[in-house]
């Protein structure tokens, strides 16, 4: 038997939980026993884990995104659809986080989880944390061989409007904190708008915004969007101000009008009236809404990946149908070098 300190002790024995092993732990006098086995097993899986921005130098990827489940239901429909989409190969997962207390914890439980079967990255806000907050928390991915971070500003959870926005003004700045802190040893993503952030004054800015921010990053991910031509404008204007970094578009499948709707208002960009026509005339019947959201999402995919984009991230909601429908019609084309 090998004795480690038990500082946290709940934390770590949930860490080394989450992280998929499950060998008997004991606490005695402050001190967890656990198996030499086990840790060789920690320490030798951090080398495995591979850095996005070297898997997007590699050739087209396909990564996935889930949300941290709020109940027992919801735990159970993520490790479904986890199950579902493991046979894709995806090259990266990643998993959100809310600002508060809505998700943090979750989403480093599953972060760690994740490890074991897939490539994670773990977002991360700044709203709401204080600098030695987001340090911690940064360092704990590190040590528990995580390599890859989504770095955000975020907004404040709905259910806590007046959370102040905390130590770090910008996206950008806990990029910096990242570096400061891993070095190269994490890649660091951040999020592009293809249609322009909402509170960009104009689109010059933003775009001058973007390409800084990106300068700073190693990949950027965008937000979802229906035209091609959206990220294909972002993708030119940023190569006009000397912006090389690559940036994955986010596509979001239409399974549900009223969904996606009020996901396209809280994002500042409506579905396209042409889309939305389409949409609504079928409402009425589940089905044909999924068939056409997968059409659609089909030629996006397609027309981006022809287009030049290095990949697709996919935001699941947490379920894998729509995303497998997607991912065999594109076939060849969605698949690694």
């Amino acid at each position: 038997m090998t004795r480690v300190p038990a500082a946290r002790d709940v934390q770590r024995l949930w860490a080394w939980r989450a992280g998929g092993y499950r060998c008997a732990c004991t606490v005695e006098s402050g001190l967890v026993h656990i198996s030499r086995d086990h840790v060789v097993a920690v320490r030798r899986r951090a080398p495995d884990v591979t850095r996005i921005s070297d898997l997007l130098a590699a050739g087209p990827s396909t990564s996935f995104e889930f949300m941290p489940p709020r109940s027992d239901v919801g735990e159970q429909r993520l490790r479904t659809a986890l199950s579902e989409l493991r046979p894709l190969d995806p090259s990266f997962v990643s998993v959100t986080y809310g600002a508060g207390g809505s998700t943090r914890s979750r989403t480093h439980g599953i972060v760690v989880d994740l490890l074991d079967d897939f490539t994670p990255m773990a977002h991360l806000t700044t709203w709401g944390h204080e600098r030695d907050e987001l340090a911690d928390i940064i360092r704990s991915y590190h040590d528990r061989g995580v390599r890859n971070i989504l770095a955000l500003r975020g907004d404040p959870p709905r259910n806590e409007p007046d959370l102040p926005i905390g130590d770090l003004a910008n996206a950008i700045d806990l990029v910096r904190l990242v570096r400061e802190i891993t070095g190269d040893d994490m890649a660091v993503g951040v999020a592009a708008q293809p249609q322009v952030h909402p509170s960009s004054p104009d689109r010059a800015t933003d775009r001058r915004h973007l390409a800084a921010k990106l300068a700073e990053a190693d990949f950027g991910i965008t937000q979802f969007f229906f035209r091609t031509e959206d990220y294909l404008r972002m993708m030119e204007e940023l190569a006009d101000l000397g912006c090389t970094t690559p940036v994955l578009p986010g596509i979001m499948p239409i399974t549900n009008v009223g969904q996606i709707e009020r996901f396209a208002a809280m994002s500042g960009h409506p579905v396209p009236a042409d889309l939305a026509a389409r949409l609504h005339e079928v409402a009425d019947d589940p089905d044909e809404v999924r068939r056409l959201g997968v059409e659609e999402a089909t030629r996006l995919c397609r027309d981006l990946l022809d287009g030049g984009a290095p990949g697709i991230h996919y935001y699941t909601l947490n379920t894998s149908t729509a995303t497998r429908e997607i991912h065999a019609n594109l076939g060849s084309l969605a698949t690694r070098d």
